[in-house]
């Protein structure tokens, strides 16, 4: 099993241009079942998620060719309608394979899926809201099967605005007969993303980025091109990571005003941070003084739960005690004991912790145990004095392009080893 070896104290210098958004690019994928022909799409990252996907695409008989950050899928007139266990168990994002399948073709039969264990994350809500649309939905032995002879537009209200059930909703009520409205949606940039592809394609939607979506359904959907929107949480890694390690980075590629609550934290921490059209700029020189600032995650547009693990590493260099609540899932925190092994002094509960600092960093072996504690671990790496090996980074592969050579080319010493 890989694991990263990480030489710290070395400040990051330099320009990064960040690849596209892996939240963004998955729904986007599965959304091509809706529609016949062949779907290009770049910008899309080269992760392991992303690869996942493309494989259950193509055990579904779609044809896929990925190269350069482009992909194309070729989708037939006829598909597989059951998505199997072997794949999906790996990757949450799988179960919007049942939105598009289940509305183009009147039947699915997805495996419950898998992903990071980072809570409970159920799909009640994807199955209450299409049963509202018609469907007949059965849970057992471990796979959804859900079948109807066609959706029909419904008012969805979601009790939480659930990312994934927007996007599968989304998606299944294009081909839906008559409208769809939901409400409480979710209103991340990525879904916004998603929709944009889905009009592109030919869907009638109104209301993508707030909290009630409107969709007419049509009769079908034509096969079109889109570019993936940049991934805000690998640029909010890199602003922490440039803090961290008292480096000046610019971040190119991006959207700032999907990142603007991270954005106002830092700020409010007193670190340097200037937006421009499309980068951010970060100076961490003068680090010394950072202000302990009080985290609540929340959907978007509040502070991302994605962006919870590398802020509280940052706060462990800030002078006072910080506080950090968790609100999205309910065990988030596993990266807490690991940052305790490089010196951070750090108490958690299930959904609180409280950071005192400063504290000085020291080298030392720590565990991945989730996809974004990965990338705390490996900032604090980058800002610990001697060594640091992180196992178990297959999780980083799942969410972060090329990450190791970016860094390198700031000025990090970091490499993978077996």
């Amino acid at each position: 099993m890989d694991k990263i070896v990480i030489e710290g104290g070395k400040p990051l210098n330099g320009d990064v241009k960040i690849s596209g958004a892996k939240n963004s690019a998955l729904p986007i994928l599965f959304s091509t079942l809706l529609a016949e022909g062949e779907h290009k799409l770049s910008n899309v990252p080269n992760l392991a998620d992303i690869n996942f996907s493309l494989k259950i695409l193509e055990a579904l008989g779609a044809k896929t060719v990925f190269s350069n950050n482009e992909v194309s899928v070729e989708i037939g007139k006829t598909l597989e309608t059951y998505a199997p266990y072997d794949l999906v168990r790996k990757m949450r994002a799988s179960i919007l394979t049942l939105g598009p399948l289940l509305s183009r073709f009147g039947n699915a039969k997805v495996s419950l899926p898998g992903g990071c264990a980072i809570g409970n994350r159920p799909i009640d809500l994807h199955l209450d809201a299409l049963k509202k649309m018609g469907a007949e939905i059965e849970v057992s032995e471990g796979y959804v099967h859900a079948k109807c002879k066609r959706l029909k537009g419904a008012k969805i209200f979601f009790e939480f605005p659930t990312v994934g059930g927007t996007e599968n909703i989304l998606m299944a009520a294009t081909l839906a007969e008559g409208e769809t409205v939901i409400e409480n949606a979710a209103r991340e940039p990525e879904i916004e993303d998603l929709g944009n592809y889905l009009i592109a394609m030919g869907a009638e939607i109104s209301g993508l980025g707030a909290s009630t979506i409107k969709i007419q359904g049509r009769e079908s959907l034509k096969a079109s091109n889109h570019k993936v929107i940049a991934d805000r949480i690998e640029a909010g890694t890199f602003v922490v990571a440039a803090l961290m390690t008292k480096g000046k980075i610019e971040i190119q590629n991006i959207v700032p005003k999907h990142l603007s609550s991270f954005i106002e934290k830092i700020k409010e921490t007193g670190a340097v941070i200037e937006v421009g059209e499309s980068s951010l700029t970060v100076d961490g020189s003068n680090t010394k003084n950072l202000s302990p600032v009080k985290i609540v995650t929340a959907p978007y547009p509040g502070f991302p739960t994605d962006l919870q693990a590398q802020m509280m590493t940052l706060l462990t260099h800030a002078k006072g005690t910080s506080y950090i609540e968790e609100n999205i899932f309910e065990n988030r925190f596993m990266h807490v004991q690991e940052l305790v092994r490089l010196g951070a002094d750090i108490s958690a509960s299930t959904k609180s912790a409280r950071v005192n600092g400063p504290s000085n960093l020291k080298g030392a072996p720590v565990m991945a145990t989730d996809l974004r504690a990965s990338a705390s671990l490996v900032v604090a790496g980058l800002a610990a004095q001697g060594t640091t090996t992180v196992n178990r980074v297959y999780h980083l592969d799942r969410g972060y392009d090329n990450i190791e050579e970016k860094i390198r080319d700031l000025g990090g010493k970091i490499s993978r080893e077996k």
